[in-house]
């Protein structure tokens, strides 16, 4: 029979299932379910229970494609639209001061992923460092990152912003919540990766997360991702037609078209702009000029983000990964070609010259990986560094298997020594050609410092602040190092290099 414990909330009483080391408290709802007239509305209150609701099972992922909620090899999650909850990890031995809180989020470009993942869970972590690990769950696609604000009426009311808004929510709930599950509400540490990344970004840009976290790490930030006003319009209006709807019966589709109906004709969407309009992600937080009132790199270059302590970086071969699965990044020379004559003046023949080996097929793919991800983090780094305590990195370590696979440090690998799953069957079968050692070494680097962060705002005392004048980068590998604004010439290249509009 497996133990149970039980935790009174806010809202009432959770009971969750202990372990042997973590005890774990899974689908907790942080906003009431945003269904049928609350619908793309900003999230509402949770209805208080009576009782004890159970804890111990996950409920729904968000909206997506069924395969994006894979949680195991032959597993996938339910989706629906009840899934605003949260998933709490909390080391079982007792703690005579409250905890460090990590609250993670996930990544998947803002329309598919889980909080459900088994390794996204933070056991190793929590125990590890001796930390309370949070997961949540957030709108994704249709439902939390298109704006179909302008076709409210008097009786149908839309917002924007709703991912976003999903995720401030829940850092309200930790706010309220956590001391109840061990945890410090005066320190907690957002961190994530890819559009998990962005979304620390985004809500260090959000005025209403002041105060609800201390500090933030972002692992391969698309930073400049974030639609205009006009562009989400633009965008909202290809969603309706979709849809089969215009502006005269946009309310009524929305709100009583079947869920899958709406998340098929915004996947169309998305799919038509990233396969015409390369390096464009349209369905993300949108520069609304009220919720998130600046683009996320004005935000840290203005000093309008918020001034907590910072790490951000970015993998060595991003662009790997999606040649292989997911081909939606400017990853090939017509690709590149198109968006850097969006940019115009000398952007192409500066940046393709900065980059020995153009056009061939590896150094493209490199080229594409960093802008999306690098090129956007260096002005964030660059920006935050003027007023906030700023630690940048590039992971370059690769098992020999993902060497030989053509992987290298690809996107999203980092996850792995994060969570310190080296050693597990994923992790195992990483290694089997050899680097075992090499990236057990590195998970312990990553979790120190990580950890170290989590509990004092500092990484660390190896690794050194990112200033302009320096540019200190801890390079992770092994063994790792640090280097002064490494790739220099890249950098200068890619400077005043930003995504098109929306055509």
């Amino acid at each position: 029979m497996v133990a149970t414990v039980d935790i009174k909330t806010a809202d009432g009483v959770v009971r969750g299932s202990q372990g042997r080391r973590v005890s774990r408290w899974r689908s907790i709802p942080f906003a009431a379910p945003p269904v049928g007239e609350l619908r793309f509305r900003a999230p509402q209150p949770v209805q208080p229970w009576s009782g004890v609701r159970d804890a111990t099972q996950f409920g729904f992922a968000a909206m997506q494609h069924r395969r994006g909620a894979q949680i195991g090899a032959r597993q996938q999650q339910p989706t629906g639209e009840d899934c605003l909850t949260l998933n709490v990890t909390a080391p079982n031995a007792p703690s005579s001061t409250p905890r460090p809180v990590m609250v993670f989020i996930h990544g998947g470009g803002y329309f598919i992923g889980t909080s459900a993942l088994g390794l996204y869970s933070g056991a190793r972590l929590a125990v590890r460092g001796d930390v309370i690990v949070v997961s949540m769950n957030y709108r994704l696609g249709a439902f939390g990152y298109v704006d179909f604000s302008e076709y409210s009426t008097a009786t149908a009311q839309f917002d924007t912003n709703l991912g976003l808004r999903d995720q401030v929510a829940a850092l309200e709930w930790v706010r309220r919540n956590i001391a109840a599950f061990g945890g410090d509400p005066g320190n907690v540490t957002i961190f994530g990766e890819s559009a998990g990344a962005h979304a620390v970004l985004a809500l260090m840009a959000a005025p209403a997360a002041a105060g609800l976290f201390h500090r933030g790490i972002a692992q391969s930030p698309p930073a400049d991702w974030g639609p205009s006003q006009a562009d989400a319009k633009l965008f909202a209006q290809r969603c309706l037609a979709n849809l089969g709807a215009d502006a005269g019966t946009a309310a009524e589709a929305l709100l009583s078209a079947r869920p899958n109906d709406i998340r098929r004709a915004v996947d169309r969407a998305v799919n038509e702009v990233m396969r015409n309009q390369p390096g464009i992600f349209p369905a993300a937080p949108e520069i609304d000029g009220d919720f998130l009132p600046q683009s996320i790199p004005n935000a840290f270059t203005s000093g309008n983000a918020h001034r907590v302590p910072l790490i951000i970086g970015t993998n060595r071969d991003e662009g790997t990964l999606f040649v292989r699965f997911d081909d939606t990044l400017p990853t090939t020379p017509e690709r590149l070609h198109w968006v850097l004559k969006q940019v115009g003046g000398d952007a192409e023949s500066r940046v393709t010259a900065a980059y020995p080996g153009f056009p061939d097929r590896k150094t493209t793919v490199r080229m594409g990986g960093d802008f999306t991800f690098w090129r956007p983090s260096l002005e964030v780094m660059a920006g935050h560094s003027r007023f906030a305590p700023t630690y940048a990195y590039r992971y370059d370590f690769a098992p020999r298997t993902m060497q030989l696979a053509g992987f290298g440090a690809t996107h999203a690998l980092d996850l792995i020594p994060v969570f310190g799953a080296t050693t597990t069957p994923v992790g195992r079968a990483l290694t089997a050609a050899g680097g075992g050692r090499g990236f057990r070494a590195v998970s312990r680097q990553f979790q120190d410092n990580w950890l170290s962060f989590a509990r004092t705002g500092a990484p660390l005392p190896n690794w050194p602040a990112y200033t302009e004048d320096r540019r200190a980068t801890m390079i992770i590998d092994y063994p790792s190092r640090v280097e002064n604004d490494p790739e220099r010439a890249k950098r200068l290249a890619w400077q005043g290099v930003h995504l098109p509009a929306l055509v």
